[in-house]
């Protein structure tokens, strides 16, 4: 049976919009099958035992023998297609019912009438059938029962002259309309609680998958343990900032950190101490912030650990972005008079009783004053940063469409770059005019800096599993002192440079998820690494 058949329902033909899920009315026919198998082999064992001999009168011997024995063997056919499911369920449980019924009224009749007590029976079809099928139908059994019974007893007076017992026969016939209304209200009842459980359990676990999801897409590592430090839940970026790389998953704190467990324990003894460094390999801090998360069962412990670098950089960002609104507003009253200098020095310069040595200091003056320009440029880029707007980028088709139009723009050769594609379809998520503003800078500093005797060679790779793009542009290995220093804004080592460019493409691979670094090949050339995000593994800040 499929997925969808376990939900389907079974309404009776004369009712409207009751029905029973498949698995349950399945279960409650089964049920029903066992009660008529005990009951029909009772009818069977009394007769042959002549425990009670009152029960068969001199002229139902032959009727009660032919219904008792009919009615077992209704009772295990009706089984066997219950536990098949041969047959559709609605016609199965209207024909039990039925059948019910019809041999009730007939061993009733054989054991003297209403007056054997046989008849009560019917009231069990009766509600079974409230809540096998419910609805119309079940008043519709309740009816025929209760026709069944009055016309039994007619039927007896007129030709055995039995007593009469309408009083008795009117109760028994109300008692099955009342059972069977009952029985189908509480069967409609149960069907309604059953369904907003089952709507509160989908919720539920649509908000522990949606809570799941946005944990392990955190940037922050999040960890949730008991007091006996066994670790309950985990998200990945946890064991990544810790550097545990162990294919098994961790047990407990120690397993990622001793260091963390102890300062677990510390935590443990003072709670206000609520936070802690923790110093691993490769001189790289952790910060871990512990906290309390009660719940009526027990009380369970969050950590919640970043990256120190990460979290001075951020440190560094909101200082920068002070900084930078104030250089904006200082740059837009320097510009003025920038400009005036600019004009003044141009129609100086266009003054014919100007010798050689004026004008080569009018030369010196515009060549300054666009120089100040270009700072002023470069500081108001800083003040102007808009959030990213990324979007779906197929990387090696954007870097090939990029390489021309670089070429284009500068006037440089075709010749003088390289494309080595080791993966050939990769899609990144990234804002294309930041990511072409990344490229520019680079691109410029490699034909600038690098060897201009050899190509700049553009890798588009895989790296851990995320694309990854290398620039190698063949220079000398930048030393230890100036790589500290690299990309810190207004830093440089030239001599007509801003000191901005890396800053800038550093900040908007940061602001896309993505990450710029500077390495040293293995051959002690230079190269810059820049790590695109996934498309399809965009991470949350937190």
């Amino acid at each position: 049976m499929t997925p969808n058949q376990a939900n389907t329902i079974y309404p009776c033909p004369f009712s409207k919009g009751y029905g029973i899920p498949t698995e349950q009315a399945w279960s409650l026919l089964k049920i029903f099958f066992i009660y008529r198998f005990i009951i029909s082999s009772l009818f069977i064992i009394l007769f042959y035992s002549q425990l009670d001999t009152s029960i068969v009168k001199n002229h139902g011997v032959s009727l009660y023998t032919i219904s008792s024995h009919s009615y077992f063997v209704f009772s295990i056919i009706s089984g066997i297609f219950a536990f098949k499911r041969i047959v559709n369920y609605s016609l199965q449980a209207q024909a039990v019912i039925l059948g019910d019924i019809i041999f009730i009224i007939l061993l009733m009749h054989a054991s003297g009438g209403i007056s054997s007590g046989v008849g009560i029976l019917l009231v069990v079809s009766t509600a079974a059938g409230g809540l096998l099928i419910g609805g119309r139908c079940a008043l519709f059994f309740a009816a025929l029962a209760s026709l069944s019974v009055l016309s039994e007893h007619i039927y007896d007076i007129l030709i055995n002259n039995s007593p009469r017992l309408f009083t008795y026969a009117g109760i028994l016939g109300a008692s099955c309309f009342t059972i069977a209304y009952l029985s189908y209200t509480l069967a409609k009842r149960t069907e309604q609680s059953e369904k907003i459980a089952s709507q509160h359990q989908q919720t539920i676990s649509n908000l522990e998958e949606l809570n799941r999801h946005i944990i392990q897409n955190l940037q922050s590592g999040i960890i949730i343990s008991n007091s006996k430090q066994e670790i309950q839940m985990y998200n990945q970026a946890s064991l990544n900032i810790m550097g545990h790389a162990c294919q098994a998953p961790p047990e407990s704190l120690s397993d990622i950190s001793d260091q963390l467990s102890d300062s677990f324990k510390l935590w443990s003894l003072d709670k206000q101490q609520n936070f802690s460094l923790i110093g691993l390999p490769a001189q790289k801090q952790v910060h871990s912030r512990f906290s309390l998360i009660k719940t009526p069962e027990e009380t369970f412990h969050m950590i919640i650990i970043e990256d120190t670098f990460l979290y001075n950089q951020q440190l560094q960002q909101s200082k920068l972005a002070s900084l930078g609104r104030l250089t904006a507003s200082i740059a837009h009253e320097i510009r003025n008079p920038l400009g005036a200098i600019s004009h003044a020095n141009q129609l100086l310069s266009e003054a014919p009783s100007l010798d050689k040595e004026d004008i080569r200091l009018t030369e010196i003056i515009q060549s300054h004053c666009l120089r100040m320009n270009k700072i002023i440029e470069d500081v108001l880029q800083l003040s102007r940063r808009h959030r990213s707007k990324r979007e779906k980028i197929q990387l090696n088709l954007w870097v090939e469409n990029y390489l021309q139009g670089f070429i284009y723009d500068t006037g440089s050769s075709l010749d003088n770059f390289k494309i080595s594609t080791q993966e050939s379809d990769l899609w990144v998520y990234m804002d294309t005019g930041h990511l072409k503003q990344i490229f520019d800078n680079l691109c410029s500093n490699a034909l600038k800096y690098g060897d201009s005797k050899q190509k700049v060679v553009i890798e588009i790779n895989l790296f851990k599993g995320s694309p990854c793009i290398s620039f190698f542009d063949n220079g000398k290995p930048i030393d230890s002192e100036t790589i500290n220093h690299l990309f810190e804004p207004f830093f440089t080592t030239s001599a007509s440079g801003t000191g901005l460019g890396l800053y800038i493409s550093k900040e908007l691979a940061e602001l896309n998820q993505a990450k710029l670094s500077y390495a040293i090949t293995h051959d002690n050339k230079s190269s810059f690494i820049l790590n695109l995000p996934k498309a399809d593994s965009s991470k949350i800040e937190l």
